[in-house]
């Protein structure tokens, strides 16, 4: 369990094939590094994933098929920047919100415009997501935890970051038509996902 509060950005160092799917290299700061073991648990762009080999100021994960097509990962090239953040330690701080680390769907970027000190950003996010998305609600994106800001259509959110979260995180390097991986609201994606299953029984409130 993660809470979508970037402990410090990585970069991609290498990206190789595997049978079905891609081993990928990751250099992070001492900061993210000191924790992590092999097997350990660490939030890529909001993925879980698992460390595999630790390589000096690196460590390695790999991606299975299902991981590449439901994520950005497919898109990972030498140089990308990521956020990086380690799990949630029992008895620590909720900074943000409760974020799985389990993607649902890849959203592409509309707009990026500057408004005084803050940056607006509004992303087309698929009906998987679009249901479970309400105004002022939290989102999880490229592993950042958000505040719904605006609802500009049924298929589009919009998001104010701050100068910190602007600086801090990978958030800077987007432009109109990259792809950011989405992580609904978790409570919401139970409640959707309990009327879809009750709802032909009949059960009522």
């Amino acid at each position: 369990m993660f809470t979508g509060i970037v402990e410090c950005t990585g970069s991609v160092r290498s990206v190789s094939p595997l049978a079905s799917g891609r081993r990928i290299v990751i250099e992070a700061p001492v900061t993210c590094l000191a924790a992590l073991e092999i097997g350990s648990s660490i939030a890529i762009d909001g993925v879980c994933t698992t460390v595999v080999a630790l390589e000096g100021d690196a460590f390695r994960i790999e991606a299975i098929a299902t991981t590449l097509s439901r994520t950005t990962f497919g898109e990972y090239v030498p140089g990308r920047p990521v956020n990086l953040e380690r799990p949630l330690g029992l008895g620590g701080e909720l900074g943000g919100h409760l974020v799985q680390g389990h993607v649902d769907a890849v959203g592409i970027v509309r707009a990026v415009t500057r408004h005084g000190e803050h940056v607006l950003v509004d992303v087309a996010m698929p009906p998987e997501v679009a249901e479970v998305t309400v105004l002022h609600g939290s989102i999880a994106v490229d592993g950042v935890s958000l505040t719904v800001n605006a609802l500009p259509a049924p298929d589009v959110f919009q998001v104010a970051l701050i100068p910190h979260t602007w600086d801090v995180t990978n958030m800077a390097r987007l432009r109109p038509g990259d792809g950011v991986n989405l992580e609904g609201d978790m409570i919401g994606r139970f409640v959707v996902h309990y009327l879809k299953r009750t709802a032909p029984s009949g059960v009522s409130s």
